[in-house]
C-alpha cells in the first residue's frame, strides 16, 4: 500500500516536456522542477548559433536542481548572488507550480534576469518561484547567454549563415525558451494562452525587445518592464556590420588579439576552441593580455534589435498587449535613464489604447533606512518575488515582509487577469497622460495618485527630447558627406 502511494506521489509529481519525462520536487505546498534543457547546449560548432533543439534522454530526469547559470565573471557584491557555477552549457529552464493541481490551466509568468547583459543567472535565492506558486501562478526562469557569448559578430560568422539571424544569441536564447514554454507548460498545469514575461534593467530592456520585434509574436499576451530604461543614448546601440565601431569590427579585433587572423572558416574555428574561462575573461592566456570580449551588448540586426523603444513606440511598432512599466526611486542612472523613459513610454502605449499600470519603487527596507534615501536599482525584485527572507536575512522586519507581501499581490493580479486590481488595497487605475497616475510602492504602503515628480520629469524630457534632436540632425549631416 506505502510502495502503491509512494508511485502515485511520483507520477504526479511528473511532466513530459520536450526530450523526455523530469520529475520534480515537493516542499512546502509547491512543486518545483529545475535545471530542464530547453535548447542543446551552446558549445563547441554551436557557440555563436541560434539555440538549437534539446537532445532526448530516456527514463526520467531529475529535475532537483539549477542547471549551471550563463558563463560569466560574477559580480562581487551582487544583491542576487549566484548559487551554482556558471557554464557555457547553460541552456535551462525552471518551473514552480502548485502542488495540488487545479481544475483550470494557470496563468504563467517568464522572469527574465538583469545584469547589464554581462551577468545574472535563474539560481539566486530572490528569484525562488514559490511565492508565485503559492498564490496560483506557475512561474518560469531561463537562463539565455551573456557577455561576448550572448552578443558577438564576425564575417566568418555572417559567410557561414547567410540570412540566419547573427549576433543577438542572447535574444534568441529568450525567445527559444518562450517557445518551450509555449509547447510545454500545460504540462505543468500552466497555460499557455496567459504569459506575462517580466524582466529587470537588462531583462527589462529584454522585454522591451520582445515587445518590439515580430519574432517574439504571439508567445506572451502581457508585460512587466522593471527599470528598463527606452531613450536612445541610455544604452549605446552597435550596428551588426559596416565601419570601425560595428559588431563585426570588435568580433575582428578580438580575434587579432587572440592571435586569430583572416575572415574564414578556420578563423571561426579557432574562435571556437577559445576556452570559455578565457573568453568571459577576457584574458589571452597564450599572451598574458587582456583583449576586448564584449561588444556591448544589443545589436542592431533589423530582425530581433530594432532601435531605441521609446522611438519604436512612438511610431507604432510593438505588441499591443496590457503593460506594467515603471522604475526606482533611487535607479541608477535616474530621472534621465530610468524614471522619465518609463514616462514616456507609457505615454506612448497609452495614447493608441493600450492598458498601461505605471509605478514606482520607493520602499526602503528599515535596516537600511538612515543610510538610504531611496529604493536603488534591483531592490524592488525581492518584493515582487516575497523573497525578501532571503535578501535581508536576519534585518527583515515585519514592515518589510508586509510591503513584499503586498506588491507581490499587485503581481501576480496583472498576470492573473490583466489588471493589477488586489482586494483591500489601493486601486491601479491605467496611466493616461492627462491623470499621470502612478502607484507608488512607499514606505507607508501603495499609494496611488498623480505623479509627484512631473515637474522634474517634464524638465528631464525635455532636455532628453533636445539631445535626441541633434543626434538625429548630426547623423543626418554625416550621412550626406
Amino acid at each position: 500500500m506505502f510502495e502503491r502511494e509512494t508511485e502515485a506521489a511520483a507520477a504526479r509529481a511528473q511532466a513530459q516536456v520536450d526530450g523526455g519525462i523530469v520529475q520534480g520536487v515537493v516542499d512546502d505546498q509547491v512543486l518545483a522542477f529545475k535545471g530542464i534543457p530547453f535548447a542543446a547546449p551552446p558549445v563547441g560548432p554551436l557557440r555563436w548559433r541560434p539555440p538549437q533543439p534539446v537532445s532526448g534522454w530516456s527514463g526520467i530526469r531529475r529535475a532537483e536542481g539549477y542547471g549551471p547559470d550563463s558563463m560569466q565573471v560574477p559580480f562581487p557584491d551582487d544583491a542576487a548572488p549566484l548559487r551554482v557555477t556558471p557554464r557555457e552549457d547553460c541552456l535551462y529552464v525552471n518551473v514552480w507550480r502548485p502542488a495540488r493541481l487545479s481544475a483550470h490551466e494557470l496563468p504563467v509568468m517568464v522572469w527574465i534576469y538583469g545584469g547589464g547583459f554581462v551577468n545574472g543567472g535563474s539560481s539566486p535565492a530572490v528569484y525562488d518561484g514559490a511565492p508565485f506558486a503559492r498564490d496560483g501562478v506557475v512561474l518560469v526562469s531561463f537562463n539565455y547567454r551573456l557577455g561576448n557569448f550572448g552578443f558577438f559578430a564576425h564575417p566568418a560568422l555572417t559567410a557561414e549563415q547567410p540570412g540566419r539571424l547573427l549576433g543577438n544569441y542572447a535574444f534568441m536564447d529568450q525567445i527559444a525558451a518562450l517557445a518551450w514554454v509555449r509547447r510545454n507548460i500545460a504540462a505543468f498545469g500552466g497555460d499557455p494562452a496567459n504569459v506575462t514575461i517580466f524582466g529587470e534593467s537588462a531583462g527589462g530592456m529584454s522585454v522591451h525587445v520582445l515587445l518590439t520585434t515580430a519574432l517574439a509574436s504571439g508567445l506572451f499576451q502581457k508585460a512587466i518592464i522593471e527599470s528598463g530604461g527606452g531613450r536612445p543614448g541610455a544604452r549605446a546601440l552597435r550596428s551588426l556590420a559596416h565601419g570601425p565601431a560595428s559588431a563585426e569590427s570588435i568580433g575582428l579585433a578580438l580575434a587579432r588579439r587572440f592571435g586569430i587572423p583572416g575572415q574564414g572558416p578556420e578563423a571561426l574555428a579557432r574562435l571556437r576552441a577559445i576556452p570559455a574561462d578565457e573568453l568571459v575573461s577576457g584574458l589571452n592566456m597564450a599572451t598574458a593580455s587582456r583583449v576586448a570580449t564584449y561588444v556591448g551588448g544589443p545589436i542592431l540586426d533589423g530582425q530581433l534589435c530594432l532601435g531605441a523603444p521609446t522611438d519604436l513606440y512612438e511610431a507604432g511598432a510593438g505588441a499591443r498587449v496590457p503593460v506594467m512599466i515603471g522604475a526606482n526611486s533611487l535607479d541608477l542612472g535616474g530621472d534621465e535613464r530610468m524614471v522619465e523613459p518609463a514616462r514616456a513610454i507609457a505615454r506612448s502605449l497609452s495614447a493608441r489604447g493600450q492598458a498601461v499600470y505605471a509605478f514606482r519603487f520607493s520602499y526602503v527596507a528599515e535596516s537600511l533606512r538612515t543610510t538610504l534615501r531611496g529604493a536603488p536599482h534591483a531592490s524592488e525584485i525581492p518584493f515582487v518575488f516575497d523573497t525578501v527572507a532571503a535578501r535581508y536575512g536576519s534585518d527583515l522586519t515585519s514592515a518589510d515582509a508586509t510591503a513584499a507581501r503586498t506588491m507581490h499581490r499587485y503581481w501576480a493580479a496583472f498576470a492573473s487577469r490583466g489588471k493589477p486590481d488586489v482586494a483591500g488595497e489601493p486601486a491601479w487605475p491605467g496611466y493616461e497622460t492627462h491623470t499621470d497616475l502612478i502607484m507608488d510602492f512607499t514606505n507607508h504602503g501603495p499609494v496611488c495618485g498623480p505623479d509627484p515628480w512631473k515637474a522634474r520629469l517634464d524638465l528631464v524630457q525635455h532636455a532628453s527630447e533636445r539631445r535626441e534632436r541633434t543626434a538625429r540632425l548630426r547623423h543626418q549631416a554625416a550621412s550626406r558627406r
